[in-house]
Formats: C-alpha cells, sequence, structure tokens
C-alpha cells in the first residue's frame, strides 16, 4: 500500500484553535443549575432547521437568532424527549432525568428573554482566547496548505450596541486570526456548515485538493465522521488533548510543531 501523501491540514476553529466553546456551555448550564449538556443536546437534536444551524449558515440576523434560539430552547416537550434519549445512550442514572420538571418551568421563563443573556458568555470565551500554544499553525506555512473550516457568525450583520456585549470589537473572527490561514472557510458566508459535506467539499475546492490528501482536526465526533466519509484523514482534539493532537498530526505531516527533534514521515 502506497504512503499516503497529504496537502493540507484543515482546522476546526473553536475548540481546536481558540478554547472551546462547550467550557463557556457547561460554566453557564452549572451557573443555572441546568443539566449537563442540556443545550449542546438540544441544539443538534434541532437538525438543520435549528436556530443555531441557520444562524452559522448566515440565514439569520443577530435579534432573528435570539427569537428563535429562544423558541428552540423553551420547547422543553421536546427538549425533555431528547434529553432523556441523551442520558439513556451514555448510561446517565434517573438522578439528573429527575430535574427536568424543575428545568422545564425554568426554560418557559428564561427562554423568552433575550437570549444574549445565553450566547453572549459563549461567544466571549470563543473570540477573547488566544490560539492554543501548542498548535503551531505558522511551521504549517509554505509546506502544506492550512485552511480554517468552521462554523462561524463574522458575516452576520451585528448592531454596533451587541458588539461589545459580545466580545466582537473586532468582529467575530480577527484579522490576527484569519492571517495563520492560507484560506479561511467560514459557513456564515459560504450558506453551508458542518457536518453538511459540501462544506468540506467547498474547501477542498478552493484550494485545489482532494479529501484523502488533507487531514482534519475537529472536537466534535459528527463533524469528525462526516470528513472521514468524505476520504479524509481525522484527528479528534478533545478538551485537555490538544497536545496529543498535535503529536499526531507531527507524525502525519513529518513536521515539529512542538519545539522537539522528529523524524519526516510524511512526502509532499
Amino acid at each position: 500500500m502506497s504512503e499516503r501523501i497529504y496537502k493540507a491540514a484543515i482546522f476546526d476553529i473553536g475548540g481546536v484553535v481558540l478554547r472551546s466553546p462547550f467550557i463557556a456551555i457547561a460554566e453557564y448550564e452549572r451557573q443555572h443549575g441546568i443539566p449537563d449538556n442540556y443545550i449542546n443536546t438540544s441544539i443538534v437534536a434541532r437538525g438543520a432547521q435549528g436556530a443555531w444551524q441557520r444562524f452559522e449558515r448566515g440565514e439569520l440576523e443577530l435579534f432573528a437568532f435570539y427569537d428563535a434560539f429562544s423558541r428552540d430552547l423553551s420547547d422543553t416537550v421536546n427538549g425533555n424527549a431528547w434529553y432523556k434519549a441523551y442520558c439513556k445512550k451514555k448510561g446517565i442514572g434517573r438522578l439528573k432525568m429527575s430535574i427536568l420538571g424543575w428545568f422545564e418551568r425554568f426554560l418557559m421563563i428564561s427562554g423568552k428573554t433575550r437570549m444574549s443573556q445565553v450566547t453572549g458568555p459563549f461567544e466571549r470565551e470563543w473570540t477573547r482566547s488566544g490560539p492554543q500554544s501548542q498548535i503551531s499553525i505558522s511551521a504549517a506555512v509554505g509546506k502544506h496548505k492550512v485552511i480554517a473550516l468552521t462554523n462561524n457568525y463574522s458575516q452576520n450583520s451585528v448592531p454596533q450596541s451587541e458588539r461589545a456585549f459580545l466580545g466582537w470589537e473586532e468582529g467575530a473572527t480577527t484579522e490576527d486570526l484569519r492571517s495563520l490561514f492560507d484560506d479561511f472557510c467560514d459557513s456564515s458566508a459560504l450558506g453551508t456548515r458542518k457536518p453538511e459535506p459540501k462544506f468540506y467539499l467547498i474547501a477542498c475546492e478552493r484550494n485545489g485538493i482532494k479529501p484523502h490528501e488533507a487531514i482534519f482536526l475537529d472536537d466534535i465526533g459528527l463533524n469528525l465522521k462526516a470528513a472521514k466519509e468524505l476520504g479524509m484523514d481525522t484527528i479528534h482534539v478533545p478538551i485537555g488533548g490538544t497536545f496529543n493532537a498535535v503529536k499526531q498530526l507531527e507524525a502525519k505531516l513529518g513536521l515539529d510543531l512542538t519545539g522537539k527533534p522528529h523524524a519526516s514521515t510524511a512526502k509532499m
């Protein structure tokens, strides 16, 4: 079997290059007594037409997103059913599920408030966190294409009154961040998002590569699964697992990304 030849490394942003927004979501849940991973379970279960997904594809402006996301989270009939299914799948006992009755009352009140109270902390966590030091993206420039593939909101219209609250004074993504990459594929600009196959294929087409010539790094299993099905090599980057992921990338690309000598194992 011939050795695989890589031409590009494709990076997720939040959770790989920047601090994971799931950390802020988890903190919000703890502060408000919301069951662990309830919000993300609801977001994912909504599917392609959920408010979060539509916002990331650039289909909703900010205040329309607040209203739609409020309605999504206030739908505790579906939300609780999805969370119970999640608990069953994960083997989580009755203790967490037993508080859903109280949580339904909570959501029916707070879900109708301005949803920036929920989304603001998530976005500040993301945009104000610097690139994780273990990932030296610049080390790969000139040797391989370095591409960002991010579910983002940078093309959505954000009123000036909201920018300071969201931490977006320099925009949803800063020029310093964008400058690290040869190409920055933004879901809100391209009208498609992970894990939709079209998004990955656009990134490849824009950069003159085939899916099997790329390594894709992400923190979400569904996104990695979609990439693998297209033929990409993948690396999972769990919270706290950045250094190990970088070592895997080093081995695949034959590059020194952590400052230690490393034998080349890949061909250009």
